[in-house]
C-alpha cells in the first residue's frame, strides 16, 4: 500500500535546519510520527514527499521555507500580558515557548523581553524562513479508522485523548 490522502503513514524522521543542527528527531522519542495525509497535520512540502511511498522507504528531502513554515515576517511581534503563558516567572528572552490564545489554542512563539506585566514575544515560527532537510523512513502506511477520518488526523496506540 502507497502513502496517499486518507491513508495513515507513520515515518521515522529527523530534520536539520539551515545551520546544519537537528532540530527534531523521531527516534529520540522511540516511536514513529503517525499522520493521516491530506489533513494539513504536517508541513506541506513533506506531506508531498511522503505521497507514493511504500513500507520501507529512506529518502532525504528539502522542503523550501514557502511549503514548510513561511518567510519570516519582521514585523509579527507583540505585547502580551504575562497571564497568557504558562510558567510566566521562569521565562527568559529567547525562549522558544507556547503562548495560549484568547480564542482557544497556542502559538509557538519567541520570547523578545520580559516585562513586570507584558511580554514581547516574536510570532514567527522558530523555523520559519528556513530550509529544511528531512531524512525520512517510513514505516507503516494503513487505512484509517473512521473515527480518524472523522477527526482529520491519525491517532495513537490505545485511541485518542481529545
Amino acid at each position: 500500500m502507497n502513502a496517499e490522502k486518507n491513508k495513515v503513514v507513520s515515518f521515522h524522521y529527523t530534520v536539520t535546519g539551515e545551520d546544519g543542527e537537528v532540530v527534531d528527531n523521531s527516534r529520540d522519542r522511540g516511536q514513529p510520527l503517525s499522520v493521516l495525509l491530506g489533513h494539513g497535520n504536517i508541513i506541506p512540502g513533506l506531506e508531498r514527499a511522503l505521497e507514493g511511498r511504500a513500507v520501507g522507504d529512506k529518502f532525504d528531502v528539502e522542503v523550501e521555507p514557502a511549503d514548510a513554515y513561511g518567510q519570516r515576517n519582521p514585523d509579527a511581534k507583540q505585547r502580551v500580558p504575562r497571564k497568557y503563558f504558562p510558567g510566566a516567572n521562569k521565562i527568559k528572552v529567547g525562549d522558544v515557548t507556547v503562548l495560549s490564545l484568547k480564542e482557544g489554542g497556542q502559538r509557538i512563539v519567541t520570547v523578545l523581553k520580559v516585562g513586570m506585566t507584558a511580554v514581547d514575544v516574536d510570532l514567527n515560527h522558530p523555523l520559519a524562513g528556513q530550509k529544511l532537510k528531512f531524512d525520512v523512513e517510513v514505516t507503516d502506511v494503513r487505512e484509517p479508522e473512521a473515527v480518524e477520518l472523522q477527526h482529520g488526523h491519525a491517532h495513537g496506540t490505545g485511541g485518542h485523548a481529545h
